[in-house]
């Protein structure tokens, strides 16, 4: 596997996807938490891999979420460049799993997150960072059509 990060346009892209559930009674989403920060899962997509397939794969290590339905299209949302010049993209999909894992990182010896959670759309906005907000109101929209 080729593990050199792909540039984009000068930017370190990291590709994601929010994969969301419908459980009593609302849509919620997977979010993870890595020390104090929450997020969606994503990772840097690596030379010779589209963005899709990097979300994905990305997705699956760190969830061992497999079952993913892109159900609401394969377009996807990007954020504002953060932490110099990262930009994450995202894509949504629909998974019936309820129960994930949070894998042992090869590279760490740990999880590469400390914690995940099912949250509404209203809860995330309590978690998320304000660099996700935008992503947040895309996603609600996306699923609430």
């Amino acid at each position: 596997m080729d593990t050199e990060i792909k540039p984009i346009e000068n930017k370190e892209l990291r590709c994601g996807v929010v994969p969301v559930r419908f459980a009593g009674g609302d849509w919620q989403l997977l979010i993870l938490r890595r020390g104090d920060s929450w997020d969606f899962p994503a990772g840097i997509i690596n030379i010779h891999e589209d963005s899709l397939e990097a979300a994905k794969r990305e997705t699956a290590t760190a969830t061992t979420l497999t079952d993913l339905e892109f159900a609401f299209g394969e377009d996807y949302k990007e954020t504002v460049p953060y932490s110099g010049n990262t930009v994450g993209r995202y894509y949504v999909a629909e998974t019936r799993t309820a129960e994930i894992m949070l894998p042992i990182s090869k590279k760490l010896g740990k999880p590469a997150h400390d914690e995940w959670r099912w949250v509404t759309c209203d809860d995330a906005e309590d978690f998320l960072p304000p660099r996700l907000t935008h992503v947040l109101a895309w996603v609600r929209g996306r699923i609430e059509e």
